[in-house]
């Protein structure tokens, strides 16, 4: 799951690095998914003391770039979009313990879902009565269409690809599903055995094992239903229909934001996870981090929580009754450098190599706030996903080697100083931070252009067709296993169209690593799938596929009449809106 973009804040890709046990017990005993489960309870951290009722205001800089289920891919959306207006099969609880946070409960299924076939097939049922916002039933056929979408990659673009690897639908000569999707229908009657509906049960076929499917459903919204008559593909990017508690009112602007209030054909919701609380949800777009936190500090609007960190420079504000409204926890997003594999300038190894011995990450975190803003990684992995090891290609100084630089930019043989540019999101700390890896690469023989987007930003590093040498980029696991990183990133067959990178932003493509893919994916048991992304994942360092830079702390501010905020792993570590109030 990726951040938004940098500017103060890294917002995206979901990704939860808690509950370890939790895959654990799920690669051990498929079964265990077959029972039902039992609502959670009141928020942790909560206590059951906010009420209902008032406004929420939401703070964000970042502009969200799809409401769209099958295409959002940001953590701090899929979160907020999740506890409001999405329902999925099943879902996260809201509790701060890490286990229970990443143990699936049943939302619109009766429970959490029954495997077979070695867990090749999964079956669920649906609830009765479930309604979307314009009274309509929730069907099987509505899932159904919601998996489809995601095989058309040249219209739902962006978003989470895993069901196009794992559903059982042939592939064609160049490695793709032969079903393109439900808007041009090639291949549809392969789809049709792969997903099949019988009233309110739907069956998912797969090629390979998912034993850990209900984990993926929860995190992310690739599965979640869509209704067809509702479906205008790229033009319902900032469209909603809602099946949970909030419906937008109005139209969605991407530059300033959107308001959400109560959805009256919202029924029973036995997960216990959306307490709902707010009438309204007001997310207000486009203040820098500075901005909200002037009035976040001086509690100039009480009733406000935002998802941008607290900007480095008022660190030495917090002290005093101020903290009382403070609240911070590493969260479980790394953010890594990624060279474009496309571009003839990072062609050569020894340069890539040069880069990466030349990359100041202590520079890089002092210039962002120092450890109340970061930690230093050895992996593109948090340290708490399964799977996690250090990568050796990383394992060195932290201060950047320029001497070593030099000597592999000498063995490339190139011409110094030599041009690179470097794209990142920008805000007032991403352009200090990149500054300070300028000082150390230009140090080493490059000439670096530094190249700050101000606007949205994955949707323009996915392009296939940019003229950067590298990408500043974040990520964190969609569900607790390296299976949820290095193929989501780094496989080139899922993400490389015409049309878009997909996740795997610098256009990285490797037989080897493929292979190390594929192992992961056909593996038995959970060492065997641990053990060939370990191996991938040596791969990809010995290529720099990816330059780690930083695990981010999470510390946030929030509004004095703001109740039971919750920073959750379900939540990827934002205020999580299913137990959130105001007083």
């Amino acid at each position: 799951m990726a951040d938004p973009g940098r500017r103060d804040s890294a917002d995206r890709r979901r990704n939860r690095v808690a509950a370890i046990g939790a895959v654990a017990a799920l690669a051990a005993s498929l079964a265990a998914c077959g029972g039902g489960s039992e609502p959670s309870g009141s928020p942790a951290g909560g206590g059951g003391t906010a009420k209902a009722g008032g406004t929420l205001n939401y703070y964000i800089f970042t502009p969200v770039e799809h409401l769209d289920p099958q295409r959002m891919y940001v953590g701090r959306d899929i979160s907020n979009l999740s506890r409001t207006v999405y329902r999925s099969l099943v879902t996260f609880p809201v509790d701060t313990d890490p286990v229970k946070a990443s143990t699936p409960v049943a939302d619109l299924a009766t429970d959490t879902g029954t495997p077979s076939d070695g867990g090749r097939t999964w079956q669920f049922t649906l609830r009765d009565e479930i309604l979307w916002e314009d009274g309509s039933e929730i069907t099987c056929e509505d899932f159904k269409y919601g998996a489809s979408r995601v095989f058309a990659a040249d219209v739902i673009t962006g978003g989470p690809n895993y069901i196009t690897t794992y559903l059982d639908v042939p592939q064609d000569a160049e490695g793709s599903p032969v079903y393109k999707g439900p808007y041009t229908g090639e291949g549809q009657a392969e789809f049709d055995k792969a997903i099949t509906c019988d009233g309110k049960t739907i069956t998912y076929h797969f090629n390979k094992p998912w034993p850990d499917f209900p984990l993926a459903v929860a995190g992310l919204h690739m599965m979640d239903p869509y209704k067809e008559s509702f479906d205008a593909g790229d033009g319902n990017n900032y469209k909603i229909l809602s099946n949970g508690p909030y419906k937008l009112e109005g139209e969605w602007n991407k530059q300033t934001g959107g308001t959400l209030v109560r959805n009256d054909q919202y029924g029973a919701d036995e997960s216990g996870t959306r307490a709902a609380l707010p009438e309204k949800i007001v997310f207000k777009i486009g203040q820098t981090g500075e901005v909200i936190y002037d009035q976040l500090f001086a509690d100039d609007d009480p009733y406000a929580v935002t998802s941008n960190r607290v900007p480095p420079a008022y660190f030495s504000q917090l002290q005093g009754p101020v903290m009382d409204r403070y609240v911070s926890e590493t969260s479980p997003f790394v953010s890594y450098l990624v060279p474009n594999f496309k571009s003839p300038r990072m062609q050569d190894v020894k340069v890539r190599q040069a880069l990466a011995a030349a990359t100041n990450v202590n520079a890089w975190i002092t210039a962002g706030g120092g450890e109340k803003s970061y930690t230093a990684p050895e992996s593109i992995l948090a340290p708490s996903v399964v799977g996690y090891q250090d990568n050796p290609a990383f394992s060195g100084s932290n201060d950047g080697d320029v001497d070593k630089a030099k000597s592999l930019l000498e063995e490339a043989g190139v011409s110094t100083p030599y041009k690179i540019k470097f794209t990142y999101p920008q805000s007032e700390t991403a352009d200090k931070q990149a500054a300070a890896l300028k000082q150390t690469w230009d140090e080493a023989g490059f000439d670096v252009t530094l190249d700050p987007l101000g606007d949205t930003y994955y949707d323009v590093i996915e392009k296939p067709n940019t003229d950067s040498d590298l990408y500043w980029a974040s990520w964190g696991a969609d569900w607790p296993s390296a299976i949820t990183v290095t193929p989501a990133l780094f496989d080139s067959r899922p993400n490389l169209t015409k049309e878009s990178n997909g996740n795997n932003y610098g256009a990285y493509k490797s037989d080897a690593a493929n292979a190390a893919f594929d192992k992961a994916y056909g593996a038995a048991t959970l060492d065997e799938q641990t053990a060939a992304l370990q191996e991938a994942d040596k791969i990809l360092g010995e290529d720099v596929a990816y330059i780690p830079i930083d695990i981010q702390v999470f510390n946030f501010l929030h509004g004095s009449k703001v109740t039971d905020f919750t920073l959750t792993p379900a939540a990827a570590q934002f205020p999580d809106l299913g137990a959130i109030g105001v007083d």
